[in-house]
């Protein structure tokens, strides 16, 4: 059995526009610091996160408190929207949470994020097997893994977590099945 503690980055500046370089607002960063708090004693003993700024920032003071390195992966980023351009935001993510395979021109549809995603995860598991590993990650990206497990985690599901930055998740994961989904850290932000 693995233990995972998936982490949804801390609050993200809107106002900068670049996906993967998007930092963390100072509010954010603040933040951070509650992750460490209640996981700095969960026995983590490694840390993986996507290579976006914003993941990789929600970490840092974890990493720093545990002595640990950021080992990043580029499977656990955030869903590439193609062509999409923040109108109509409601109904773009039902779309996507109603049919996996809905898409936008030049976009990934939630099956090839959710494939991807779990594929990665799989590799960690096996490569960590028996350990206890920190994800960072984004709110979609997460949202297929926890659907993977637990396929009711849709629309409506997204939604109630849209406004968790961050939000930590604890999963004691057995090969392909999980034993235990427990939320361990919820701070609420409004999504902008």
């Amino acid at each position: 059995m693995t233990t995972v503690y998936f982490i949804r980055h801390a609050q993200s500046d809107r106002f900068v526009h670049d996906d993967r370089t998007r930092p963390l607002t100072s509010e954010g960063i603040s933040d951070t610091k509650k992750i460490t708090a209640v996981l700095e004693n969960s026995g983590i003993s490694h840390i993986i996160s996507s290579p976006y700024t914003r993941t990789i920032q929600t970490v840092s003071d974890l990493s720093e408190k545990l002595g640990l390195e950021i080992e990043t992966d580029e499977d656990f980023r955030e869903r590439n929207a193609g062509q999409w351009h923040g109108e109509n935001f409601i109904e773009f993510i039902r779309s996507q949470c109603e049919d996996f395979s809905y898409h936008i021109l030049d976009g990934e549809c939630l099956a090839d994020v959710q494939k991807r995603n779990i594929s990665a995860l799989h590799r960690w598991i096996e490569k960590y097997n028996g350990e206890t590993v920190a994800i960072a990650t984004h709110g979609t990206a997460l949202s297929t893994m926890i659907n993977y497990y637990y396929p009711g985690f849709g629309f409506e599901s997204f939604m109630r977590i849209i406004d968790y930055m961050p939000y930590v998740v604890k999963m004691e994961l057995d090969g392909d099945k999980c034993l235990s989904f427990e939320e361990i850290l919820v701070v609420k932000k409004e999504y902008k």
